[in-house]
């Protein structure tokens, strides 16, 4: 598998009052973790919250501010049972959206299943970080990494000013 994360850290963030209170274990989350480290990037934070907006809200908050990651994957709270409130945690925390981002991995996910169209995921930008929303499942939130898998090294590398972002981009003539 191709490594094309190095360098890159992330937050792995469980949304999921059963997991929070140890009913059920958490699978989307190490799911993800190996999926990134597998491609060569950091699991700095993981975590798994319940669904409360308020705790979604200091937990992104808290990873963003410390700048020891540079994107945060949640995965769970983003369909439409009345506590899943992690598209709207998430939009109180974004500074920019990115709207293309949770697009695109909706568009990718009805080729899989057609309750792709009841996912709220968000994504968007605080700070220097990139937080995206992928579905609760295992096999979701993988097939949604995936999806924007080929954008995260540029996205960060355009965070944190690398010149190199520049490198490719010519002007049209």
């Amino acid at each position: 598998m191709q490594k094309i994360l190095n360098d890159i850290r992330f937050g792995v963030l469980t949304v999921s009052d059963r997991s929070a209170r140890g009913e059920r274990e958490d699978a989307s989350g190490p799911a993800l973790r190996s999926a990134i480290e597998e491609r060569g990037g950091t699991v700095a934070y993981q975590a798994i919250v319940a669904d409360e907006s308020s705790v979604i809200e200091q937990t992104l908050c808290a990873w963003c501010d410390s700048t020891a990651v540079d994107v945060i994957l949640t995965t769970g709270g983003t369909g439409c049972a009345p506590r899943d409130v992690t598209p709207e945690a998430t939009v109180e925390v974004i500074e920019r959206p990115v709207p293309g981002i949770a697009e695109a991995i909706r568009a990718a996910s009805l080729k899989f299943t057609p309750h792709a169209m009841l996912s709220r995921g968000v994504a968007g930008i605080r700070k220097r970080t990139l937080i995206i929303n992928l579905p609760g499942s295992p096999k979701g939130a993988v097939q949604g990494f995936e999806v924007v898998l080929a954008v995260i090294p540029h996205a960060v590398q355009l965070l944190r000013e690398d010149a190199a972002a520049e490198i490719g981009h010519t002007a049209q003539t």
